[in-house]
């Protein structure tokens, strides 16, 4: 397995069920040398998965368990940390990996704040080493698809967009949802990464934030399993809305919030405006469509009335969009399809997509909008941003490009 980059994965959560999945069937370049987790019984359910998967014809290693970060960051043969702890654990799981001499990939975001963000960003760069991380759903089929509609001009000049991520919060559904009210969370820090990466990757460098930031409950009750019956204290705003401009002129409203309550089905909006088109953006927290294009020569003949004094059903809102065929590979949950490139990247000298000033850009856009809030003013941004390199089509699904 000389040809494969090996890993090291802290955390053995919720999200590590696809990245498991992923590295040990789609990505064979990826090699899982252990896990670890402050709960044992967690890692040894990774392992088990891992050995499950082994006996129904899986060619991969049955990978150790590290009684703690530091026995994984002392393995000489791990050459890249994956860190998917909590978010407010990502700083210093992260900052002893680089000490340690370890590449690092972390689930979203970065760090919780700024401050600690350009810490592991200027660590990583004196110790000569490659940091990144989530989200890395942009580099799916759906995104990659929408973005190369715009760049090939088919919505004219960008002019703005539309996006918001509207349900009630995750203490319904997810078995440890406290962490996404304390430091480090809340909607905007735990679902706007997906979105705001999308934005950059569509629209290239913000430059200035504005924002209104609440907190409309101050208590949440646990209703899943199995912490079900439970309060939670909130700690951070969990309504946030506000406005990016861009440096090509473009504006962007958002909203995020954990306090409406919203069918499932359509809680993810994200539209883009052109002067010849719009374009409707697939959910940014998944990998694939649909991508749906309007333009001028589709809209039906406008009527001859105020067509709001006009009586009719329930209107469709698809009506004279067209659906565009995804144009590249990863349309279903790719999970560690960034860590992969990040491998490839190691291995070859090229850039990776998923890298630290991508991530550090969009931290800073998200905490802005709360840093807007508080003092009532626009944020300038001084982090710069130059999009990464779009997706290309190799025919080894589960092989990224060199």
């Amino acid at each position: 397995m000389g040809h494969t980059t090996k890993i090291a994965m802290i955390g053995v959560g919720a999200i590590s069920g696809i990245y498991l999945q992923n590295i040990t069937h789609t990505f064979s370049e990826l090699e899982l040398v252990g896990v670890c987790d402050l709960i044992p019984e967690r890692a040894q359910r990774g392992v088990d998965y891992v050995k499950g998967e082994i006996e129904k014809g899986a060619k991969v290693r049955v990978p150790k368990i590290y009684k703690d970060m530091y026995e994984a960051f002392d393995d000489p043969e791990v050459e890249l940390v994956l860190n998917i702890t909590r978010p407010y654990e990502h700083f210093d799981v992260t900052k002893q990996a680089l000490l340690h001499g370890k590449h690092v990939y972390s689930e979203k975001p970065l760090a919780v704040d700024m401050e600690e963000a350009t810490e592991l960003v200027a660590l990583a760069q004196k110790q000569g080493l490659q940091l990144g991380g989530a989200p890395d759903t942009f580099m799916g089929a759906g995104i990659q698809t929408a973005r190369q509609v715009i760049d090939s001009g088919m919505i004219g000049d960008p002019l703005g967009a539309t996006c918001a991520m509207v349900c009630h919060g995750h203490e319904t559904w997810h078995p440890d949802p406290e962490f996404y009210y304390k430091r480090g969370g809340g909607p905007m820090m735990d679902m706007g990464p997906y979105y705001v990466t999308a934005l950059v990757q569509l629209l290239g460098e913000a430059k200035s934030v504005f924002g209104m930031t609440k907190k409309s409950f101050t208590d949440r009750i646990i209703t899943s399993e199995p912490h079900r019956g439970e309060h939670i204290a909130v700690d951070v705003d969990t309504h946030l809305t506000g406005s990016i401009e861009f440096s090509n002129g473009a504006i962007a409203q958002i909203c995020t919030t954990f306090d409406v309550y919203y069918p499932w089905t359509s809680q993810a909006r994200f539209e883009v405006y052109g002067t010849k088109g719009t374009l409707i953006v697939p959910d940014p927290n998944t990998f694939g469509g649909p991508v749906m294009l309007l333009r001028p020569e589709d809209m039906a003949a406008a009527p001859a009335v105020d067509p709001a004094l006009m009586k009719k059903g329930r209107p469709d809102p698809y009506m004279g969009y067209k659906e565009i065929p995804l144009m590249f590979d990863y349309c279903v949950n790719s999970r560690a399809l960034g860590l992969a490139d990040m491998a490839k990247a190691l291995k070859t000298g090229r850039g990776h997509r998923a890298d630290y000033q991508q991530q550090l850009h969009v931290l800073e856009i998200l905490t802005s909008f709360s840093k807007s809030s508080a003092s009532g003013e626009r944020v300038k941004l001084t982090t710069k941003y130059a999009r990464t390199a779009p997706m290309a089509n190799n025919p080894m699904h589960g092989i990224l490009d060199d």
